[in-house]
């Protein structure tokens, strides 16, 4: 593969609901351009791109993959992203480095929620788009309610450039809208005549593209309006601009696996989408986060951002990277200005889904992978350096759903550690946490589909075999009343003994941290005591005589006491302490404590009811709504935190997939009082259970 410049680079971010065909499109690239010597398929496990064994258990995409292809004296740089919505961290990345966007849709199956996915980021990051309908070819496919649908969801910039031809058979071709021809799949090389019974729709749809490409230009505005026809490099100079600036969103059609309409596609990728050097320039941040612009070409000082990271258990780390500036070569030593730390690039690579193939050098734009890096990471920074800058980091989505995990054997708790951290370095969706007050390990992710791939990966590649279980609330203890306890410690061995008597009154407190007073008059406990005796409650307030959890909310006055001369010892007034805390706790109306949550949920308006009727039956309270688009409604709400542990698995089959969601803990409530009978309950059934 020779080397590519700027503006011979074309970046595509594949997108599109789970089950379109993606990934068939690119494999049928490929194949087209001879990469590969036969057509992949994802389901058989035959794919270049889907060639991951847990993508070839699944079949389906779960990972982002790269491909590049040589096409017509340009680079197309494919970078493939799952569809399954428990995989947008993988799109994410994607997006974070694509300059153009091609969303495929099923002409069976329509417009569906990660084909609203990917318009909405299209949209939002201003990505010029193409559409390609795929599989037409297949039984109860429909390229006319499939464009129907599109129309109907995303506005009048999405226009079809051009229609199949049916038959008996089924799709036997395609017209051209613009150039008002027909093409045969059985005669390629000649163009027809349109057939009859489609002129009146090509005509109709002509209209169509006519009038977006006059809105691009003052002049070609002014020649439609005259009744004159466009020339065609008026055609191609309006489209260019209407495909730029997101006017026009070009709908075309074919079926990947039989390799129907790719050769087609590509040319209009080339012919239509920018290059990365048309940006003309980037904005970076330099050390003092101001932005500045840097230039999209060769000359500029070298720029580029690592935007995925593999662990490859032969080869080491594998960061991908795009070159935003300037020119990434081997052997050269650069900056990762996240980390200030010098890193040698020992060696550049392109990756074409499971094949590596060497380069001496990446170009301005162009996608591509470095080995062997000691520090950097997904999101960091590389640079050259006379120009330190860095660009911002990806926004990854926060993962919401939690499993506690723990090896099946103790032997593997150091692999367990070291193979969790090696994958949430490859996943920033994904976040493991060690909560040091429920002993757990928790492993977040963005739905059960995305933590079963995590563990299976644990399994396959790290030989950590686990156990789960759904992670513990954080429920806490308080009083609501006043109570007053003796505590007296006295122990006689023969030799010097223990002795430590206190008072201590009990009381709610505004503090969430236990607050320790004492009143002690006429020296009944001496002051050198008084430590031990507040750190001696302390340590009993991290379990509550409830259900054993954590204090709060307490304020506890030592009053007063006795003491011996010879036989007092710290030791022995924070045992009084503790036996005091056990007599009077007990008698100052202890309660249980829930967490609440904020949830802030966005979702098509027409699921308000059955999100609010859901939040009801989870004991929440709707705290405000908004709408954020047309479209979509924000809700934000209170719920205990124990009602939302599997959310976000509902919220998907509830939404259809259309709904996402934040939850943040705010404070503590007292529980109502079945809930804490049954989280009393659960208590002492689980200390019956240790116990045995």
């Amino acid at each position: 593969m020779r080397d590519y410049l700027a503006n011979e680079v074309r970046n595509i971010v594949m997108l599109g609901h789970n089950g379109s065909g993606k990934t068939s499109v690119v494999d049928a690239a490929l194949y087209f351009t001879k990469v590969t010597d036969r057509m992949g398929n994802t389901a058989a496990g035959t794919s270049t791109i889907d060639y991951d064994s847990e993508e070839i258990r699944k079949g389906q995409s779960c990972y982002l993959a790269t491909a590049p292809i040589e096409w017509k004296n340009c680079k197309i740089n494919f970078v493939d992203t799952p569809g399954y919505l428990d995989y947008e961290g993988e799109m994410q990345a994607g997006l974070a480095v694509g300059d153009n966007a091609l969303i495929v849709v099923s002409a069976k199956d329509g417009v569906e929620a990660g084909t609203e996915k990917a318009w909405k980021e299209v949209v939002k990051r201003k990505l010029p788009t193409i559409f390609f309908i795929n599989k037409i070819d297949e039984e109860h496919a429909s390229f006319e309610k499939t464009l129907d649908q599109l129309r109907e969801s995303f506005g009048k910039s999405v226009i079809p450039f051009e229609v199949p031809i049916m038959s008996d058979k089924g799709v036997i071709g395609s017209v051209n809208i613009l150039r008002n021809k027909a093409w045969y799949y059985d005669n390629k090389e000649t163009p027809q005549e349109v057939p009859e019974d489609l002129k009146e729709i090509v005509e109709e749809y002509y209209l169509q593209i006519s009038e977006a490409i006059a809105m691009t230009d003052d002049d070609l505005m002014e020649k439609f309006f005259s009744g004159e026809a466009f020339t065609e490099n008026e055609l191609a100079k309006g489209l260019r601009i209407g495909v730029r600036n997101g006017e026009i969103r070009p709908v075309y059609c074919g079926s990947a696996i039989k390799q129907t309409g790719i050769e087609r596609l590509m040319d209009l990728i080339i012919e239509y989408f920018p290059s990365y050097a048309e940006k003309g320039h980037v904005d970076a941040l330099n050390s003092k986060n101001e932005v500045i612009k840097l230039d999209t070409n060769e000359s500029e000082s070298m720029s580029a951002l690592i935007f995925k990271t593999i662990v490859d258990p032969f080869v080491g780390k594998i960061s991908f990277v795009k070159v935003m500036t300037g020119v990434l070569s081997t052997d050269s030593v650069v900056v990762n200005s996240k980390k200030d730390t010098n890193e040698k690039i020992n060696q550049v690579f392109v990756i074409n889904g499971k094949y590596q193939v060497g380069v001496g050098k990446l170009f301005t734009g162009d996608i591509g992978a470095v080995i062997k890096l000691q520090v950097s990471e997904t999101n960091d920074t590389l640079c050259s350096k006379d120009k330190i800058v860095h660009y911002p980091e990806i926004n990854f989505p926060k993962p919401m759903l939690g499993v506690a995990i723990w090896p099946k054997t103790k032997a593997d708790e150091d692999k367990l550690s070291f193979g969790i951290q090696r994958i949430c370095e490859e996943d920033l969706s994904l976040n493991f946490e060690k909560n040091r007050e429920t002993k757990e390990q928790v492993l977040y992710g963005l739905g059960d589909q995305h933590i079963d791939l995590a563990l299976n990966k644990l399994k396959s590649k790290y030989k950590v075999e686990v156990t789960t279980s759904t992670p513990t609330v954080q429920y806490r203890e308080t009083i609501k009343g006043v109570a007053q306890a003796e505590g007296k410690h006295k122990k006689q061995t023969g030799g010097a003994g223990q002795y430590g008597h206190v008072w201590i009154k009990f009381e709610p407190s505004d503090s969430e941290d236990m607050v320790f007073e004492e009143d002690v008059f006429g020296g009944s406990v001496p002051r050198q005591y008084f430590p031990a005796v507040e750190q001696g409650l302390r340590d009993c307030m991290e379990k509550g005589v409830l259900a054993g959890y954590k204090v709060v909310g307490v304020k506890c006055t030592l009053y007063d006491g006795s003491y011996h001369d010879v036989d007092s010892k710290e030791i022995a007034f924070k045992s009084a302490a503790r036996l005091a805390y056990r007599a009077g706790m007990p008698k100052a109306k202890p309660i249980i404590l829930e967490p609440i949550g904020k949830v802030e949920v966005i979702a098509p308006e027409t699921y308000t009811g059955t999100l609010i009727g859901d939040f009801n039956k989870r004991r929440g309270i709707i705290m405000g709504m908004e709408m954020v688009d047309e479209k979509d409604q924000r809700i934000e709400a209170e719920v205990p935190m124990a009602e939302m542990g599997v959310y976000a698995t509902e919220l998907r089959s509830m939404t259809q997939g259309r709904g996402s969601f934040i939850v943040k803990f705010d404070r503590y409530e007292p529980a109502p009082n079945h809930i804490q009978e049954k989280v009393i309950k659960q208590a002492s059934k689980k200390l019956a259970e240790n116990d045995d």
